[in-house]
This record gives C-alpha cells, structure tokens and sequence, in this order.
C-alpha cells in the first residue's frame, strides 16, 4: 500500500494523521530513534504463520513475539516466523519490511499485541522506509479489523 492509498484510506474514514519523513532506516527501534518517537509509541509488523495462513502481528516495536505464549493464546498447533520470500509479493506496493499495519486491507489476519490498546498515539512505517504515520491508537482501531490479545 502506498504512502497515497494509505492517506486516501485514512481521510475516507475522517482520521488525522501526521507523515513524518525520514532518512532510510530499516528497523522500528532505528525509525523511532529517527523520528524521536519513543519506542513504545513506534509499532512494527511481524508477518507468521498460524497453522500454516499467513497472519499481521503487530506490536510495539520495543516488545518481542513469545511464540510460545501466541500459540498458547490462539489455540494454534504451529506458529513460525515467515521468511520475506514468503510474504513479499503478497505487498506489491510496500519495501519489504515497510508494511503498514494494515493486514485486512490485503486480506490477512491480523492480531494485535492487547499493550497497544494503552497507547494514546502510534507511529508506523507507511510502506516505505523512509515515511511514518502518525495518529491517535482509538483512531486506528476504529480503522482496522484485528484480533487483541496478549502474546
């Protein structure tokens, strides 16, 4: 998703929204360092796979995946970590490791790490590694169809 479908998507549904441009930087920790948005506030995406779909995490940036406490949560038989190989065309339009956290507007699941719903402003990558966007955490939830849970 573009930087231009993101915002179209974002003004259709009345959000404010701030983008914040940046020199390339490739890891959340980098970009929030980058931006002087502090970590908690800086979330990233972690693409895996649930009993073999394809499934958004999205986290704080500063948090880790327990895997063993995710599969405990959801119940799964099989939890990995997908490889950019795996995951990559289904982002046409985003540098790999630069997708917004978006996961249902290209038909994944996506599950929400719960400590984000404490959060009264998120930062994110903007499919590039060069754009973040800004916004209110209770304006993002309004946007989004995710799962929340503690993992």
């Amino acid at each position: 998703m573009s930087l231009k479908k993101i915002k179209d998507y974002l003004d259709s549904h009345q959000v404010k929204y701030v983008v914040v441009s940046h020199s390339p930087a490739y890891t959340a920790q980098e970009v929030a360092a980058y931006t002087h948005i502090p970590g908690k506030d800086m979330i990233k995406t972690v693409m895996v796979k649930i009993d073999d779909r394809m499934t958004m995490l999205v986290l704080p940036a500063d948090h880790n995946v327990h895997f063993n406490r995710l599969r405990e949560v959801t119940g799964a038989n099989k939890i990995e970590l997908a490889n950019e190989r795996e995951f990559k065309d289904l982002f046409p339009e985003c540098e790999v490791g630069a997708m917004p956290p978006f996961g249902h507007l290209y038909g994944l699941p996506m599950i929400i790490e719960k400590s984000l719903t404490d959060d009264a402003e998120i930062a994110f990558n903007a499919g590039t590694h060069r754009e973040v966007i800004k916004m209110a955490y209770n304006d993002f939830a309004k946007v989004i169809k995710a799962t929340i849970l503690n993992f």
